[in-house]
């Protein structure tokens, strides 16, 4: 029975984990394009007001000059003087001044018959002069009185341009018009270029759905509907485009003019290599009569899918696996804890011969924990006696020297050794407390502490046996006050400890000197330097381990050993090192506390 429900649950779960995938697949698809057709509409609509503003800025510089030209009276006289070969040369000399300093592309003079009768390329071979060009609704507008606007191929350069118009009127009575002609090609090609920045393709068509602007050549001055017969002739017959055939683009699904949703439709298109997909965003210049397309690709949406997919399909798969193991591992733990238990039950059963051996086994364990706390309580005992034994001397020093200033009935000095000697066992009291909260794992009462104060309660301790082994002591501190944060007491025992080896090491030195330099960089800087002998290099790096010592007639070797985690409790650090003349040099660095906290 179990081995016929096992294949039929495996392909129950290999059944929900495909249905699973595909669900996630297609979520992820869905969500995908969702948003990016979110995010790319409202940039295509920003670019869309850009390209707009662009056009209104580039057509607005030529809009007024008709209107300024018609102003001047020379016009006026030239249309009345259309024979007069001097007076027509010496406007064409004016519109071609007007047209350099313009930039704009042609500026040319209409009689009442719609005949150029002057214009700015009047030595250029498509020479306007002589033209007519009563069919242009450009003329028409203007001898109606108004300001006229056009687009068009010309029919004599075969260069696209936009028309302004103005009529030129003397006493309300029209005698011709003026045209200035702007030139697409330099509009398109700057466009083109925001177009490209931008990662779009523009298109720009007028009320026939002709594109006459656009960033990609295959599409300009191809219409976005298909043409009949009757639209041809009408488009041949307005001569808008001159003697140009216009063919429309394959469009996917068929363009839809008079269509507008709140979502931009998708377009199939051909392109100058092969087909692509884009949206749609458009908007209607009214006054130029235009129709601005952003046309936004679709294929880097579609092409980061396959790994987006690829990636969502990964973790599906993680997931989905990590559940079937966990399943897996319940099950496994069940039949292990089913085994476990059997196993004990069969344990306990012969447990029983075992139970005395365990015993001895057991107090042999206990025996072997007790020596270790022995051997523990040992170590700090060695320490304790290390640190007591140098301020002990002193005591015994200060208790001697006191003796025979009493005999001498020197009072004032016995007093002072007094002091000292009370001074030296609260010392010694303090120092009980502190190796007291080492073994509490106490860090010690930290707080800021003027290292000179510390250095000279150090030097009490150890004068008495510098004076003995006449050891020549030079002390460097600055007069600037120097404070770190840390235990006064137990940096004491460091340089305690420091100068008492220093002393112990110069015993067998002819010269007998004794260096201690305080300075302050970025750290708080102690540098103790002896004239002795110095430390050999392969001891160089046992001299701060526990019971390393040098000397064969004293010391347990703890000293360095403490010292060095003293000094590191204090995020500090101790080294030693040769000095130059000669002799060990320990220097010490700690943690120099600002200045603004010294006060």
């Amino acid at each position: 029975m179990q081995t016929q429900s096992s294949p039929r649950k495996r392909l129950l779960i290999s059944i929900l984990l495909i249905a699973g995938l595909i669900a996630m697949l297609k979520l992820t698809y869905w969500y995908h394009l969702e948003q990016g057709f979110s995010r790319a509409l409202p940039l295509a609509n920003r670019q869309l007001e850009e390209v707009i503003n662009f056009i209104d800025g580039a057509l607005i510089r030529y809009e007024s000059i008709p209107h300024v030209l018609s102003t001047n009276p020379l016009l006026a006289k030239a249309l009345k003087l259309s024979n007069d070969s001097n007076e027509i040369k010496h406007i064409n000399r004016y519109f071609e001044e007007i047209q350099h300093v313009t930039e704009a592309s042609d500026i040319y003079l209409l009689n009442q018959s719609g005949d150029a009768v002057a214009a700015s390329n009047w030595q250029k071979p498509y020479s306007f002069i002589g033209q007519n060009y009563a069919f242009r609704p450009y003329y028409t507008e203007a001898m109606a009185g108004r300001l006229g606007s056009y687009y068009a191929v010309g029919t004599s350069s075969d260069t696209r341009g936009f028309y302004f118009s103005y009529p030129i009127q003397e006493k309300g009575e029209v005698l011709g018009v003026i045209v200035v002609k702007v030139d697409i090609a330099d509009i398109e090609e700057q466009l083109t270029g925001l177009a490209k920045s931008g990662q779009y393709e523009l298109a720009i068509s007028g009320d026939d759905q002709v594109i006459f602007v656009a960033s990609m050549d295959s599409w300009r001055l191809k219409s976005l509907v298909p043409l009949d017969e009757n639209s041809r002739q009408a488009i041949y017959q307005s001569r808008r485009y001159a003697n140009r055939i216009i063919t429309a683009l394959t469009v996917k699904p068929p363009y839809s003019p008079f269509e507008h949703s709140v979502t931009a439709p998708i377009y199939q298109i051909p392109t100058d290599d092969g087909k692509a997909q884009y949206i749609d965003s458009r908007s209607e210049m009214t006054k130029a009569g235009w129709n601005v397309h952003v046309m936004t690709p679709v294929k880097p949406l579609y092409s980061a899918l396959p790994p987006l997919l690829m990636l969502s399909a990964c973790l599906y798969l993680l997931a989905a696996l990590g559940l079937l193991f966990s399943l897996e591992r319940r099950k496994n733990m069940q039949r292990m804890q089913l085994a476990q238990q059997l196993l004990e039950h069969r344990v306990q059963e012969r447990t029983q011969e075992l139970q005395d051996a365990n015993d001895k086994l057991q107090e042999t364990q206990d025996e072997l924990v007790q020596a270790a706390k022995l051997t523990v309580i040992g170590s700090l005992s060695a320490s304790i006696n290390h640190e007591i034994n140098q301020p002990l001397a002193a005591l015994r020093s200060y208790a001697q020297n006191t003796q025979i200033l009493l005999s001498r009935n020197m009072q004032d000095k016995a007093q002072e050794n007094l002091t000292t000697i009370i001074s030296l066992a609260d010392r010694l009291a303090d120092i009980v407390s502190q190796f007291k909260s080492f073994t509490r794992k106490n860090k010690g009462q930290d707080k800021l502490t003027d290292i000179r104060a510390t250095v000279e309660d150090a030097l009490t301790i150890v004068t008495p046996e510098i004076e003995k082994q006449h050891v020549e002591l030079q002390i460097q501190i600055p007069d600037t006050p120097l404070r770190f944060f840390g235990d006064k007491v137990r940096l004491q025992q460091v340089l305690v400890n420091l100068i008492s080896n220093a002393i112990t090491a110069m015993q067998q030195s002819v010269e007998r000197r004794l260096n201690i330099t305080i300075s302050a960089g970025d750290q708080l800087c102690i540098e103790i330097r002896d004239s002795g002998p110095g430390v050999n290099e392969s001891q160089m790096e046992k001299i701060f381990e526990p019971y390393f010592t040098t000397s064969q007639r004293q010391g347990l070797g703890l000293g360095l050993s403490i010292s060095r985690r003293i000094v590191e409790s204090m995020n500090g650090s101790i080294t030693v090192a040769n000095a130059a003349s000669g002799g060990a040099e320990f220097k010490i660095l700690l943690p120099l506390c600002p200045a603004e906290e010294h006060a």
